[in-house]
């Protein structure tokens, strides 16, 4: 087995952090608890929040608390590191540099994937912070792949199942996915990503087509992969 040691920096929120890990073992090839990668999960439940730090002014405290997260995972020995938080990815590039362990990038991995699946228009569902931020225009943009968001009054649908509904303990209305849905095929995208890790927890309560590109999945496998271990297929 690998000597690699997978670390979580979690907490953002904390049942997007249980979703997660539960899909890495899901998607792990394991017979035997010994078959599993070893994992260390920090979930920092104080962490402000990513969106009205990055918009509100205090981008710097939130990123430096980031770093010493990290910073604490590596010095427990985790030599791979995953922030199952999409608006967190605003500074994934600047904690790379001051960090020894590689970070996967979530956006640029999901980005990668539809890439490879030859898409050209797709739809970015994220939090106000994410979106205003371009992590994944940015992304998207480096693959010659057009992302587009939602106009306000949909976007406002974004965030309320993020903020009042999933966060809150909450299934997600399916009603207002409904009408976003409706948005993104009308606006013409071949494809959409579930760009918050919320709106991933919204996927486990409720089934969505293929036409949705889950960024924690994504993070899953590459996780996996990364510390040298097997997916399981499904």
């Amino acid at each position: 087995m690998s000597e690699q040691r997978l670390g979580i920096l979690g907490g953002m929120g904390p049942q997007a952090t249980q979703d997660f890990y539960q899909r890495i073992l899901d998607r792990t090839d394991a017979a035997c608890d010994q078959e599993h990668l070893p994992t260390l999960i920090l979930s920092d439940t104080g962490m402000p929040d990513r969106t009205t730090a990055i918009l509100g002014g205090d981008a710097e405290g939130c990123y430096q608390r980031l770093l010493a997260d990290a910073r604490l995972l590596e010095r427990s020995g985790c030599t791979v590191l995953a922030i199952p938080c999409n608006t967190s990815h605003f500074f994934a590039d600047r904690l790379q540099k001051e960090l020894e362990a590689p970070l996967i990038h979530m956006p640029r991995e999901t980005v990668a994937v539809l890439a490879r699946s030859g898409k050209r228009k797709v739809g970015v569902l994220a939090t106000d912070g994410t979106v205003q931020t371009g992590v994944y225009q940015k992304e998207c943009a480096a693959q010659g792949i057009l992302a587009v968001a939602p106009p306000p009054e949909v976007q406002k649908l974004v965030m309320g199942i993020i903020y009042d509904e999933i966060k809150r303990g909450e299934k997600g209305s399916r009603e207002k996915f409904a009408v976003i849905d409706r948005w993104l095929r009308g606006a013409g995208c071949d494809s959409a990503i579930l760009a918050c890790t919320e709106l991933s927890v919204y996927r486990t309560y409720h089934s969505l087509p293929d036409y949705y590109l889950d960024a924690m999945d994504v993070l899953a496998e590459r996780c996996i992969t990364a510390c040298g271990y097997k997916l399981r297929m499904v």
